[in-house]
């Protein structure tokens, strides 16, 4: 039992569902309230970016954007890296590298340094299986077929590879355009366009909410079959031996 609430306490230490949920909620009731000052503020606290002069459906996009990231690694990388380790080894590993290589990432932007070049390599490797699953889960719970096409033929484009297939995926699950340009300190920042479909809008924040619930439901439910699987072939071959 004891070992139960560790591994329980350790996983839980280590996901952070309200890192990015209070955020995205704090935006819709933001824009349900016509309140436009307040959706950029809380963007720009969330985002570190500076949001001031992003228009009404560009707050929408961010934040679809920094919602789909950060539910990646908030939760689908953690609960991969806790699987495969088999306890909360995996989702500290994960959460210590994804810590430094945001900080060394950041303090080495205009010259990286060998600490931000090894934190970003070791990022990369993590991240490549879980990335293509939890976009192939983007998937299965939304519009297959566009999915399936961004995240081939745009995610190459995005700025980081992994990043790129998570939001190509994403948005063509949802039906919407992500990417594009955003005005940022009086300049217009132009992107990679991801995505087909609809532009965003801010009602397209709760169907983007709900496409990571149900991703993490299915992910969920997949591990616990694998586990009963794995398990009932355990218990037949401890019975034969």
């Amino acid at each position: 039992i004891l070992s139960w609430l560790f591994n329980v306490g350790i996983l839980y230490l280590c996901m952070g569902f309200r890192h990015f949920s209070s955020a995205l909620t704090q935006i819709t009731l933001a824009f349900k309230q016509n309140d436009l000052p307040s959706a950029r503020a809380a963007l720009q606290k969330w985002t570190q970016q500076p949001s001031l002069q992003l228009t009404r459906d560009e707050i929408a996009r961010v934040a679809i954007e920094q919602g789909i990231l950060d539910s990646y690694r908030h939760v689908f990388a953690i609960l991969f890296w806790y699987t495969v380790c088999a306890g909360p080894l995996g989702a500290v590993l994960y959460r210590v590298a994804s810590i430094l290589h945001l900080r060394w990432r950041q303090q080495g932007q205009d010259d990286i340094s060998e600490f931000g070049m090894f934190a970003q390599q070791v990022q990369s490797v993590l991240d490549w299986l879980p990335v293509r699953l939890t976009a192939f889960g983007f998937a299965v719970m939304g519009d297959f077929q566009d999915a399936v096409m961004c995240w081939q033929q745009q995610a190459a484009g995005w700025y980081h590879k992994n990043e790129g297939v998570l939001l190509a995926s994403a948005a063509g699950a949802l039906g919407i355009k992500l990417g594009d340009a955003v005005h940022q300190q009086h300049a217009v920042l132009f992107r990679p366009e991801l995505g087909v479909g609809d532009t965003v809008e801010p009602e397209h924040l709760q169907s983007a909410i709900g496409l990571v619930w149900r991703t993490t439901v299915f992910w969920i439910a997949v591990i616990l079959l694998i586990s009963m699987f794995v398990s009932i072939a355990i218990i037949k071959v401890k019975a034969f031996a």
